[in-house]
């Protein structure tokens, strides 16, 4: 049992859950590192604790100060949190068009929230280049800039990685993770191929996304699009550069809609669109494969913060998205032959 000293103390030392209905289908074991159990409700607390500490560290960042950060959402809220546990201040710059339940999130834990219009990233008031202007303006801020920030994939490989591989005695042959600004995938990625070069790394991305396209041809290019929030770059991004990646998969949102309620179903566990992309992509993983391999992948935040998009029939309707889950079995099918949505590849960012 852990004892804080602050909430942020708090962060980590989160349950591995083992998916049974997957793993039954598929002949491994699935595996969700649960980070929901964080005190903010998400994967990017862990990011947020060290960013902090970092720069506090560092004499960049005192108390009084105000924390600023563009964010889908996740980060500012563990920015939020964190911030208030150290006697400082955050300003969230978010798109307008995030969930609205991570909007009320980061005002219940004391953050201020700027919401602009979404806009390709070139644009000047795009939530990443607001925030850095705000930061640059006042000298009571801190740009936290989780993008290049790589205290950001610091965190997972001092701490996500080492937990993991300490949970399974080190038996892990595959670890499968989204990538919204690499840092997830950067950090325990490093870690794991430090530990065993013969863990294989799949890279799931939504449509909409260029990071797939980006790995199979060097080019930043992006179809369609997604519900996932904060999945995906259209840029190398520092923390992406750590990365090292085997696979990777390219899935549409139905997939999510399908996984998300047979888990739901069969299991009792209620997943967020980015949690669902990951286990989709973990079942695809484990279906291209030997059996009997150990697959790890992250349950992200709490799936209630999805309420509004994956789980809204009317939002699922208006996205041209069939309410109706494909049957398991069609799905497993599919996953078998997935075709160009899958190819292998041999990044190691730091050779970039």
């Amino acid at each position: 049992m852990l004892v804080g000293q602050r909430t942020s103390d708090l962060v980590g030392q989160t349950d591995l859950l083992k998916v049974h209905s997957l793993s039954e289908l598929s002949g491994s074991n699935i595996y969700l590192k649960c980070e929901f159990q964080n005190p903010g409700g998400s994967i990017k607390d862990r990011a947020a604790k060290q960013l902090i500490e970092d720069a506090m560290e560092r004499g960049e960042l005192k108390p009084g100060m105000t924390v600023v950060e563009g964010t889908a959402g996740n980060t500012g809220i563990g920015l939020a949190l964190v911030a208030k546990s150290f006697g400082l201040n955050m300003l969230a710059v978010m798109p307008n068009d995030q969930s609205p339940e991570k909007e009320r999130m980061i005002a219940l834990h004391g953050g201020q929230l700027k919401t602009v219009d979404p806009v390709p990233f070139k644009n000047p008031n795009h939530f990443y280049h607001t925030a850095r202007r705000i930061a640059e303006e006042r000298d009571d801020c801190w740009w936290a800039n989780q993008f290049e920030n790589t205290s950001n994939a610091r965190a997972h490989y001092l701490h996500t990685g080492p937990e993991i591989w300490q949970q399974l005695n080190g038996d892990i042959d595959t670890f499968v993770s989204v990538a919204g600004t690499g840092g997830t995938i950067g950090g325990n990625s490093r870690y794991f191929k430090e530990q065993n070069p013969n863990i294989d790394v799949w890279l799931a991305d939504p449509d909409g996304s260029g990071i797939f396209e980006f790995l199979r041809t060097g080019e930043y290019v992006s179809n369609g699009s997604s519900m996932t929030e904060g999945i995906g770059i259209m840029r190398l991004v520092d923390n992406f550069r750590q990365a090292r990646i085997n696979h990777a998969v390219n899935l549409p949102d139905q997939d999510l809609i399908s996984i998300s309620r047979y888990v739901r179903e069969q299991d009792g566990i209620v997943l967020g669109s980015s949690s669902a992309l990951n286990l989709a992509a973990a079942y695809a993983a484990a279906l291209n494969g030997e059996r009997g391999r150990n697959i790890v992948t992250f349950a992200c935040d709490l799936g209630e913060r999805s309420a509004s998009k994956l789980y809204n029939d009317e939002y699922l309707t208006q996205k041209g998205l069939a309410i109706e889950p494909e049957p398991i079995e069609q799905l497993t099918e599919r996953y078998q032959h997935l075709g160009d949505r899958l190819i292998e590849v041999n990044w190691s960012g730091d050779d970039s």
